[in-house]
């Protein structure tokens, strides 16, 4: 299996997590979002995905794109611990949870949207790390809000890690990457230095990887 990723998206760091808590060993190939203009619009990548993000998988003839196809594509083919509950109303919420971060908070967060309002609205740094803390913030107080009205648990919707703390994680680090202060959201803190400490959440972090950069 070949896993196209790079350090810092926050969309390989869930990959990575999942493959980890599955005990899947993947080839990586690291596609720099930077370099060359960006590794990830030549034609031969984007032949691979068209639109021209990452991640992608590779399994054989098989290829398919978008984290959350891949985790839960991961977790009907491959064996392991179920990363989705087998109850469907549960399987639902922690679906939705995954879908805050995954839909609404990072997309607005993500290279190409900030690259875009430098370029057209001349926004400088101070501007953009604003600009994804508000969403951040907004988002992660969104899942503070879920986490509190769902049944107390280690993880964020059971006793074991999930999509959803799969995707909480690398929010939480993005996060911290832009500034953002999460004094209000216990419930989050405590889940995502709970799944931190895990082996799997651990060597998936993206200072851990072959191709990071400081």
């Amino acid at each position: 299996m070949r896993f196209h990723g790079y350090f810092r998206s926050s969309s390989a760091y869930r990959c990575r997590i999942a493959f980890n808590l599955k005990g899947i060993e993947t080839e990586f190939v690291s596609i720099h979002l930077r370099k060359d203009g960006g590794q990830q619009k030549t034609p031969g990548y984007r032949a691979l995905n068209p639109q021209a993000l990452v991640p992608a998988l590779e399994e054989g003839d098989f290829r398919l794109t978008q984290s959350l196809a891949i985790i839960e594509w991961l977790d009907e083919v491959k064996p392991g611990p179920k990363l989705l509950p087998e109850e469907a109303g549960l399987r639902a919420q922690v679906r939705a949870f995954a879908q805050v971060i995954a839909c609404d908070v990072h997309p607005l967060q993500n290279l190409r949207v900030l690259d875009y309002l430098k370029a057209e609205f001349g926004a400088d740094q101070a501007a953009l790390d604003a600009w994804c803390g508000r969403w951040i913030t907004d988002g992660l107080a969104s899942c503070e809000a879920l986490l509190s009205a769902r049944a107390p648990s280690e993880f964020c919707f059971g006793d074991t890690p999930s999509l959803a703390d799969i995707c909480l994680v690398p929010q939480v680090f993005s996060a911290a990457r832009f500034g953002v202060d999460l004094g209000a959201m216990p419930g989050v803190r405590a889940i995502a230095a709970r799944c931190e400490a895990l082996p799997a959440f651990a060597v998936a972090h993206p200072k851990n990887q072959p191709d990071w950069e400081a």
